[in-house]
């Protein structure tokens, strides 16, 4: 099969595009083929080996070279050969932890989930990392509830875009941080109220919020507490890139600040999450009855992938970039 590996830290140009061999399900795994995949930050620190921190941490990239030889987490495909669950023809989707950006793969069953009946591959390969995490911070770390105000700081991006959408599924009537480029796009995901971060300084808006969902990681919980209400959560997932320590400096630095700042802080874990099929049931569900619907800014060939990375890195996307395999 044709696989895009890679061998060494550093852009995409470093990736390249080799035959592999066919890989062979394991003991409670089935052979996927892989229809679609998708770009994410996390794929990309991967790809740069940074923040460096993480190649000091157990189960991070690797201190010289990556362990990861095939990226990709994200994946949609049909299955072909014959598990406990599953069967050859049967369309899945699935939150892996790498071999996404190949043909082939083979999947645990407990991590796959019928792919949404009303999504193409493409739309249902951008679900898994980006709807998990927005799913997993709003109803599990922010415990958003109906009648709720929620605020999503980093609206327009492919954990906010999905991140909107949940909110109001759940209930909440959400506000939304992004460009005024992309304010039209907050609205008809379903924000009430769109703030332009290079115009306004949403922590003195005067608002006050339920939940703070912090994707973009542009301003400190300290400020941000200024909006947070009386029993308010501040949940963060994310931040500006860096070589050294962002994101996750961003994220300890809420983690050090929440005792001092009387709100509650929290930082989920979408890739530690032990129910990786039941979430992504859940975003089936909501899928197949219109409350989730993917946002997809480019799809690009399999051949394109590495074209792929460059833009999602640019961090300009709005939504979701897909890649056709």
């Amino acid at each position: 099969m044709k696989a895009l590996v890679q061998r060494a830290y550093g852009p995409p140009e470093n990736l390249t595009f080799e035959d592999v061999p066919d890989p062979v399900p394991a003991a409670g795994e089935v052979l996927v083929r892989v229809r679609a995949t998708s770009v994410n930050p996390y794929d990309w620190h991967y790809l740069r080996g940074e923040p460096y921190l993480a190649r000091l941490m157990p189960g991070g990239f690797g201190l010289r070279r990556p362990e990861i030889g095939i990226l990709g987490c994200d994946m949609a495909g049909r299955v072909e050969t014959a598990g406990k669950v599953f069967g050859p023809g049967d369309d899945v989707y699935a939150l892996l932890p790498r071999g996404g950006h190949a043909e082939y793969v083979c999947v645990p069953e407990e991590l796959l989930a019928p792919k949404p009946a009303n999504l193409s591959y493409e739309q249902a390969a951008t679900l898994p990392m980006a709807a998990l995490t927005a799913l997993i911070a709003l109803r599990d770390a922010g415990g958003v509830r109906a009648g709720q105000r929620v605020l999503v700081n980093g609206a327009s991006g492919g954990v906010g875009t999905f991140a909107v959408q949940l909110a109001k599924a759940l209930g909440a009537q959400v506000d939304a941080v992004c460009s005024a480029a992309n304010a039209d796009l907050a609205r008809s995901l379903g924000a009430e109220h769109v703030v332009d971060y290079r115009e306004a300084d949403f922590t003195r808006s005067g608002r006050r919020y339920d939940v703070v969902l912090d994707i973009a990681g542009s301003r400190s919980l300290v400020a941000c507490r200024r909006v947070l209400a009386k029993d308010g959560v501040f949940v963060a997932v994310g931040g500006k890139a860096g070589r050294w320590l962002q994101p996750a400096g961003h994220v300890f630095a809420a983690a050090a600040a929440g005792p001092f700042v009387r709100r509650r802080v929290r930082l989920p874990d979408v890739v530690g999450c032990r129910e990786k099929k039941r979430n992504l049931l859940v975003l089936t569900e909501l899928a197949e009855r219109g409350a989730l619907t993917p946002v997809v800014d480019r799809t690009y060939p399999f051949d394109d992938l590495r074209a792929a990375f460059t833009y999602q890195e640019a961090g300009h996307a709005k939504g979701k970039v897909a890649v056709t395999v």
